[in-house]
């Protein structure tokens, strides 16, 4: 994937931010978020003890003391805490982060993710995946559409560890924007020139969409 799709896809999801909510940003896309937040006011917080990230310094003024969960060097907006990583979880765990962005390996048709574990793979580190999906009242996963093998990450069922019964609300790939319902997954958006049935085909999952609401 080229990083314009990557950007894009965290332009899209910086979209569903609102003011004063604060926010926890995943690894991979969701890192490139703080870049495209324009003037909207959200604290971003950082697992590992952060509430006010802000964009990605220039490479004159990077301070790798000062870095992301993701090892990702920051900033810090004017009014910014720092706190040690159980106070963090505290916020996670206590339901007071508004909305979380995740990549993620899998999703099926109802929203339930596989973000921290690949069968058969080495598992480097959990991090706090688990507890945000459990904690953050929002969830929005920031992914590609297919894994590096050209598997769907939308599918049917998981065949990857889930990483807990709690559904994610929203997915954005570069493809397309789906929301996750009881009844299934909904078409909501084409973020590229892909028809609808040419997404069908690459998607592992069935989604249903309104032709007033969907242009290709």
């Amino acid at each position: 994937m080229s990083q314009s799709e990557r950007v894009k896809i965290a332009k899209r999801v910086a979209q569903e931010m609102s003011v004063g909510e604060v926010v926890n940003l995943g690894v991979g896309i969701p890192t490139l978020i703080p870049d495209h937040l324009g003037d909207k006011k959200v604290y971003l917080q950082s697992e590992n003890g952060l509430l006010g990230m802000g964009p990605t310094p220039d490479k004159e003024a990077m301070n790798m003391d000062l870095i992301s969960a993701s090892k990702q060097p920051i900033t810090m907006e004017a009014g910014a805490s720092l706190f040690d990583s159980s106070d963090s979880f505290v916020m996670i765990r206590g339901g007071h982060v508004d909305m979380a962005v995740l990549g993620a390996l899998q999703v099926d048709q109802f929203g339930e993710i596989a973000n921290w574990a690949v069968p058969g793979k080495t598992i480097l580190g959990v991090g706090g995946a688990m507890d945000l999906v459990a904690g953050a009242k929002r969830i929005v996963l920031a992914s590609t559409h297919l894994a590096k093998d050209g598997s769907p990450k939308l599918v049917k069922e998981l065949t990857f560890p889930s990483s807990g019964a709690r559904k994610a609300d929203m997915l954005v790939t570069e493809h397309a924007v789906f929301k996750f319902k009881e009844s299934g997954t909904e078409l909501i958006e084409i973020l590229s020139d892909i028809h609808v049935d040419a997404l069908r085909e690459i998607t592992g999952a069935e989604f249903s969409y309104s032709d007033q609401k969907i242009s290709s």
